[in-house]
């Protein structure tokens, strides 16, 4: 029904905004990225939108690109993944993010959403890992990474050194990434020690 919106900023909330177009507010509900983008612009905005049906209210969800909007429609497209969880997996993670995320099947990095726990995670990587590499909002980058990922997860001293980076608290995409750049043919220590020498030269 609704596709983008475009007028001025009239409010900003923790979990919501309202834009004024031809006089009338429409109040959107967002995730702390779009929010973050929105703050403080004083002209004409475009947001795009997602108008959610229920029985009992229409929910207007906002979104600063339309990359965020394409994430958060395959979000809900998921079983038992409704607008509030799929907006808070879109707040801890870019739509590039969660396509490296799902692909390389980082429960880790889904679970840092408010609210999502381990089973859903499982479940969004379940019914997404297929589709996701031919959406709209990955990048060429992100599928790229998305393949040295999977690539690496298939090696055995890989695989150990990014099991032993998670267990020291990054998740399994960072690591992933971080190990992918070095030879496989290095031991697991020197594989370990090698990522967290790139991880801290990136951050």
């Amino acid at each position: 029904m609704f596709y983008s919106l475009t007028g001025k900023i009239i409010y900003m909330g923790e979990q919501s905004f309202a834009v004024s177009c031809g006089g009338v507010g429409f109040k959107c509900f967002a995730t702390r990225n779009t929010l973050a983008v929105l703050n403080g612009k004083n002209g004409d905005v475009t947001v795009f939108t997602h108008l959610n049906v229920r029985e009992d209210a229409l929910d207007l969800f906002g979104f600063a690109t339309e990359q965020e909007l394409d994430a958060f429609k395959l979000l809900i497209g998921v079983s038992g993944v409704g607008p509030k969880a799929a907006l808070a997996i879109l707040s801890e993670l870019s739509p590039d993010d969660f396509a490296i995320a799902v692909a390389s099947g980082d429960t880790k990095a889904i679970t840092a959403a408010n609210g999502v726990g381990p089973k859903l995670a499982q479940r969004v990587i379940m019914e997404l890992k297929d589709k996701i590499s031919n959406v709209s909002f990955v990048s060429e980058q992100s599928v790229a990474t998305s393949t040295a990922v999977n690539a690496v997860n298939n090696m055995s001293n890989t695989s150990e050194a990014i099991a032993a980076l998670a267990a020291l608290g990054y998740s399994q995409s960072e690591a992933s990434v971080a190990v992918s750049k070095l030879s496989p043919d290095l031991s697991v220590e020197d594989l370990i020690k090698g990522a967290l020498k790139n991880m801290t030269l990136r951050f």
